[in-house]
């Protein structure tokens, strides 16, 4: 590792800042979970509910937001234990939003299936996606898939590293602490244009991953939905000051996106009235502090339209100019008819105001979350991408030159041990 950091740290001084300047995004994000409605005491299947949550992300766009992202999990009462295949299906019906995730376990997925699968998106997305990487909160996830969460924090670690040099690299050699070593391995298809989606890196507790995400110049994301604002406040500083550390530009052009659940009505009482059976069967909240003291503490947004856009307005107090804002509306138990008309309110009343105090505030130096074409734009500039073409099938597809018909012929690819 110590070369390819070597390599990066060289890399990060030469190249173009992927990032310009531009307005916040916002964006509504899932978790996924199918949790008994307590009003209506029902609870709906896993294919309803999967259902209702493509019906939420196209409403998204319709709505007027500019991001849609799913969570994943691979225990009930959840459904999204593949968020690629299920924003394939919402990339095939939209034509704006980003698709993103809000996680991508990078600790229990093999870095070689997410290289693969989200390079596969974005060609299908027509570059409309990005990611977030995170360790998730389900421990038996671990043993689930072999591997052990005493390990979890150096394992996410690793796993980037290793993603990073897949996208980045042709040809991969590779040894690490946590999966088979990796000899002449190409990760196919090769991201679209050349060029990798953009990465976030979430946490909520742990300065390793905000020093990582600054590292490569990417995302940090404080996905604190259930918990104190200040708590957070620590870690966006850190990766601002680490990202200015390794060359990406200025503390104040980092890439910072936060969360926050949200319920809105006309007025402040309907809401809180209408939301507080939901927060008490909710098995996140339960037992804890009430309703009242959550909202004042935490990113829990529950009030009238302007009361939810004075409480988003204020954590620019907290992480300065920041680039992408979600919402969850859709958590424990809300039925679908109710999330629609929660995105419909948000996208009519909260949404023109803030991108308007948002837009009057803003420094000019800080920046819109990367797009595809900016991230191609800063590496090639105004010339043309590369698109890889593979060599003729030689039938065995792992012994030669580099498979691409553009790459160093003068790389040789060799057979990996197979013992």
């Amino acid at each position: 590792m110590a070369q390819d950091a070597q390599e990066i740290i060289e890399a990060n001084r030469l190249k173009v800042s992927q990032a310009r300047p531009g307005p916040i995004q916002f964006g509504v994000m899932s978790v996924s979970d199918v949790t008994r409605d307590p009003v209506r005491d029902s609870v709906p299947s896993e294919a309803e509910r999967i259902q209702a949550s493509l019906n939420e992300a196209l409403k998204v766009e319709e709505a007027g937001f500019d991001v849609f992202a799913i969570g994943e999990h691979h225990n009930p009462p959840f459904w999204s234990s593949s968020p690629t295949t299920f924003l394939a299906a919402v990339a095939a019906k939209t034509k704006r939003i980003t698709l993103s995730t809000s996680t991508t376990l990078i600790t229990t997925n093999d870095p070689v299936r997410l290289a693969e699968e989200y390079s596969l998106l974005q060609h299908l997305a027509d570059g409309r996606i990005d990611l977030m990487l995170g360790r998730g909160n389900t421990a038996p996830v671990y043993p689930w898939f072999g591997q052990d969460i005493r390990q979890g924090l150096p394992l996410a670690l690793e796993n980037y590293n290793l993603l990073h040099k897949l996208w980045h690299n042709d040809v991969v050699d590779w040894s690490g602490q946590f999966r088979m070593p990796l000899q002449g391995f190409t990760s196919i298809p090769r991201p679209l244009d050349d060029v990798p989606p953009f990465v976030w890196h979430g946490s909520i507790r742990t300065p390793e991953i905000a020093e990582q995400a600054a590292f490569y110049g990417n995302g940090f994301f404080a996905n604190g939905i259930f918990w104190p604002v200040d708590h957070f406040r620590r870690l966006v500083s850190l990766y601002r000051q680490r990202f200015e550390h390794w060359g990406h530009g200025t503390a104040e052009q980092a890439i910072v996106g936060v969360a926050a659940q949200t319920y809105v009505a006309r007025n402040s009482q309907d809401a809180i009235r209408e939301y507080r059976p939901y927060f008490n069967n909710s098995p996140v909240y339960k037992g804890g502090p009430p309703l009242e003291t959550m909202i004042e503490e935490t990113p829990l947004l529950v009030g009238s339209p302007q009361q939810v856009i004075d409480r988003v307005l204020e954590q620019r107090e907290y992480y300065g100019d920041y680039a992408r804002q979600l919402f969850l509306v859709d958590h424990g138990g809300l039925p679908s008819d109710t999330v629609l008309q929660q995105l419909d309110i948000l996208g009519e009343e909260v949404l023109p105001v803030l991108r308007k105090e948002f837009a009057a505030q803003r420094s000019p130096q800080a920046v819109a979350v990367p797009s595809h074409d900016d991230m191609v734009h800063a590496t090639y500039g105004d010339k043309p991408t590369r698109q890889p073409k593979p060599h003729d099938n030689r039938g065995d597809n792992v012994t030669g030159t580099s498979p691409y018909l553009d790459s160093d012929p003068n790389q040789r690819v060799h057979m990996p041990n197979l013992y």
